[in-house]
């Protein structure tokens, strides 16, 4: 018993980082129990193990009487053979044999023992994690079960729900992941670790670690917006002048940005100039579409309502309403977003002609001629298939590919808007 002890201890201490002392008091505790369980002792007994050789002892304290014994007691006969003088009334204490502490230690006790060591690990796990939510981890896929991801990330086992992965990823069995501790609860069977990696908090702390400005109280992160797989917005603000806080989230040539984009599995990052001034704060998170005017609603509260020309509207509300959305997140107030009306029907012409023909390999004939047929935008262009520019235009295959890919160049952010 000793040698297997020994074994479970070192192991339990070693590899798992369980408190040797709490596991010897686990496993004497669990010996305890299975004692008074199976070879009747008294309440008295006591069962010691030795820290050094972990050899068990257990002791047991018994009355001396006259009358007939029962558990608890000793008959007068045999406590006068262990201390000639004893009265009626004394104790004794009374060593168990070592061999029926073994049958007990190999038959009952050993899932007591098993038991009160596993306690002693979750217990461990608790305490060494309780004070590390909003920290990232790093281990491997063990499980996959309905799409809830079983992680390995060392010394114990964490949790990604489904509703915490990002959506466009798929792992498998080992895959290595990354993840944010979300929350740490002790329950039953243990603590359970909860990881994200689709919560905003998880894009704050990657940014943290990233930018050491960030983690350098330099440049402070206001708030972040996220639609998990798709878009972020990231607020940012300097506390020191001679710093630019979009710069170093940036980091050279985008160094910084592009890891956190990679570990996202390429979601896109806005990072967002804060400001307390609300109109300059949602001209930033609505960009980079251009807006004609911002008006705060008097009758709602955090409300404002802003003016956009037509070929910005499209920009300025996003896929899916997704710009406008994650901008409302952002900065806490509700966004509606209108086309500008004010102009004439010649003058919206006018100015959809000078846009396409600002683009850079579209010339002004070109965009007369796109604009007369119903393309108004760059936008308006990237959204028809190269035969139908032909079509509806006459411009030839090598013209109308070439305007495609200039519209496609002056506009970049329209796939993931």
């Amino acid at each position: 018993m000793n040698s297997e002890l020994m074994t479970v201890v070192n192991y339990l201490e070693r590899d798992r980082g369980v408190n040797r002392e709490v596991i010897i008091q686990a496993i004497e505790s669990a010996l305890l129990s299975a004692a008074r369980k199976t070879i009747g002792v008294s309440n008295e007994v006591q069962v010691t193990i030795d820290r050094k050789s972990l050899q068990i002892r257990a002791f047991d304290t018994l009355i001396a009487t006259d009358e007939d014994t029962g558990i608890g007691f000793l008959s007068m006969r045999k406590a006068r053979d262990m201390k000639p003088d004893v009265q009626p009334g004394d104790t004794l204490t009374l060593e168990i044999p070592p061999e029926k502490l073994g049958r007990i230690a190999a038959q009952t006790a050993r899932q007591l023992i098993l038991q009160k060591i596993r306690q002693a690990e979750r217990d461990h796990v608790f305490e060494e994690f309780k004070d590390r939510v909003g920290d990232i981890v790093s281990g491997s896929v063990r499980q996959i079960t309905h799409r809830d991801l079983i992680v390995d990330i060392g010394k114990a086992e964490a949790i990604v729900p489904t509703k915490e992965r990002i959506p466009t990823e798929e792992y498998q069995i080992g895959d290595r992941v990354r993840a944010f501790i979300l929350k740490v609860q002790s329950g039953a069977t243990g603590p359970a670790l909860v990881l994200s990696r689709s919560c905003p908090e998880f894009v704050k702390a990657l940014f943290r670690l990233e930018v050491s400005e960030i983690a350098d109280g330099i440049v402070e992160v206001m708030g972040v917006a996220r639609d998990p797989g798709f878009r972020s917005k990231i607020a940012v603000r300097s506390n020191d002048d001679k710093v630019d806080p979009v710069g170093a989230c940036v980091g050279l040539r985008g160094t910084r940005v592009k890891n956190i984009v990679r570990e996202l599995s390429g979601e896109k990052i806005d990072i967002v100039r804060w400001s307390d001034d609300i109109r300059q704060y949602i001209t930033q998170a609505l960009s980079p579409a251009k807006l004609a005017e911002i008006e705060i609603d008097p009758n709602e509260y955090h409300t404002a309502n802003i003016t956009v020309d037509p070929d910005q509207l499209s920009l300025a509300i996003g896929r899916h309403g997704q710009n406008v959305r994650l901008t409302a997140k952002l900065t806490g107030w509700r966004i509606n977003i209108k086309k500008n009306e004010s102009e004439t029907f010649e003058q919206q012409v006018t100015h959809a002609i000078e846009h396409l023909a600002s683009i850079p390999g579209i010339s002004r004939e070109e965009a007369d001629a796109l604009v007369k047929n119903g393309f108004l935008t760059a936008n308006g262009i990237l959204a028809a298939e190269i035969p139908y520019i032909q079509e509806v235009t006459g411009f030839d295959e090598t013209t109308a590919q070439r305007i495609w890919d200039a519209a496609a160049a002056a506009n970049p952010g329209e796939d993931d808007a």
